[in-house]
């Protein structure tokens, strides 16, 4: 029996599930949307939602517990002034899980794993952009 034993394994031991989940953390951080089986993705936003609740808190402690799961600097650096502040009105609920397709090798369905305001921060990217470009041509 299996009762309220939680978490999914992926048929790896623990180090390998753990470097799995940081890398997966790592690049959702970083890229503010991934893509990735369905069962891993609902992983993943268990252990994101957790650090960008301390990414929100902000305090040394907070930010250290964050490093001890994500070791990279500058990825951490992102979540705790660019990302965190966005959510610092909100307890939970930072993430998205959308069902995308079957994956075509092994059928595995996929889904897209993004913040709740992904498509609001992309369009501002997107009008910034044309601004670079435009400063590019008149130096020119």
């Amino acid at each position: 029996m299996r009762h309220r034993v939680d978490g999914r394994l992926f048929g790896r031991t623990a180090n390998q599930r753990k470097a799995l989940l940081r890398g997966l953390v790592s690049a959702l951080f970083e890229h503010q949307r991934i893509e990735t089986t369905l069962a891993k993705a609902k992983e993943t936003r268990k252990i994101a939602e957790r650090i960008i609740t301390l990414g929100v808190r902000g305090d040394l402690h907070a930010k250290r517990l964050a490093l001890s799961y994500v070791p990279n600097r500058a990825v951490t650096a992102k979540l705790f002034n660019e990302i965190a502040p966005r959510f610092s009105g909100r307890n939970g609920g930072y993430l998205r899980i959308v069902q995308s397709r079957n994956r075509v090798n092994d059928g595995a369905p996929m889904a897209v794993l993004e913040f709740i305001d992904y498509e609001e921060t992309r369009k501002s990217k997107e009008k910034e952009k044309p601004k670079a470009k435009e400063k590019i041509e008149e130096k020119k």
